[in-house]
């Protein structure tokens, strides 16, 4: 009878193999990496000299366009995203005003209890301040512009 070998029959060997394997993916992936960023850093600094010149000749125009594009693109921006803001706003109001529950509802609810109650709090003292104060507050300031 043949005896079949398995994988694990010999598990330094698998591990140093492996080891190996890995180690040498590493070090190529890594090198390589590193050629590249090299080439691309080079490439930068060449790049950054011959531009100079250029950049320093016609850097009275370039500033002033460059602030203006600038402020182009961030009003675009802005705008876009008050757009989206405004839209989202329309329909979680859309949502809530047809009965819905969306996001945040309940503490919206929670909000105009708290200030209808204060609302009725304040009523409720403003009478008994009136009231307390002569007698009958509203007849004392009625009488004193006949006199």
């Amino acid at each position: 009878m043949a005896q079949i070998q398995t994988r694990y029959d010999h598990p330094q060997r698998q591990q140093l193999s492996h080891q190996v394997a890995k180690t040498t993916t590493a070090v190529t992936l890594g090198g390589s990496l590193m050629v590249l960023s090299g080439l691309t850093l080079t490439a930068t600094v060449i790049a950054l000299v011959l531009a100079t010149p250029v950049l320093v000749l016609f850097s009275p125009v370039l500033v002033p366009a460059a602030f203006t594009v600038f402020l182009i693109v961030a009003g675009l921006v802005a705008s876009g995203g008050f757009g989206v803001v405004a839209s989202f706003v329309f329909y979680w109001m859309y949502r809530y005003a047809t009965g819905e529950h969306p996001i945040g509802a309940d503490q919206i609810d929670r909000a105009r209890d708290k200030i209808a109650h204060a609302a009725h709090d304040v009523k409720e003292k403003a009478e008994q301040y009136g009231q307390g104060v002569g007698g009958g507050g509203q007849q004392n300031v009625k009488g004193g512009q006949g006199i």
